[in-house]
């Protein structure tokens, strides 16, 4: 049997050890919360860095905080897309993700998936939807400009 000289010294050299263990781990939390990644900002969107010239898809991007391209992606369109295509997407996605109505009963099957509905990801549908019609507009008001121009400048 061991002396107990021995295993307090064993008791001591271990805690030292996990003591040194958690000061390093303590040292690293630390700095990594001080850390920023280079370019990143406070309240950065993805996309968002890069959008700050004064043209008008930028400002739009900063508007709605959020890029074209995901504003696309968010509601499944392409770029050639109509507006009652965007539309009709976006009521799919709105309604999928709305809360069940109060008429609406849960189902008591243990089978019956769970309806689970996100406020998130409504939110994120409704700002792509206001995004593709701002850039919409943005392109008729300049085909409007265009075509003004060109009707004045033929007498």
């Amino acid at each position: 049997m061991a002396s107990p000289r021995v295993l307090v010294q064993i008791i001591l050299t271990g805690s030292r050890i996990l003591g040194k263990a958690l000061y390093e781990a303590g040292r690293q939390t630390v700095k990594n919360v001080k850390h920023r990644p280079h370019g990143v900002a406070g309240n950065e969107v993805a996309g968002m860095a890069h959008a700050t010239s004064d043209s008008l898809t930028d400002q739009l991007t900063r508007q709605h905080r959020m890029t074209l391209e995901e504003a696309q992606l968010i509601l499944n369109v392409r770029r050639s897309d109509h507006l009652e295509q965007i539309h009709k997407n976006y009521e799919h996605l709105f309604k999928a993700n709305s809360p069940p109505g109060p008429s609406e009963k849960p189902t008591t099957s243990r089978n019956a998936s769970i309806f689970v509905h996100s406020h998130y990801v409504q939110s994120k549908v409704v700002r792509a939807r206001e995004r593709l019609e701002a850039e919409l507009a943005l392109a008729e008001s300049s085909i409007a400009n265009v075509n003004s121009s060109t009707t004045s400048n033929h007498p």
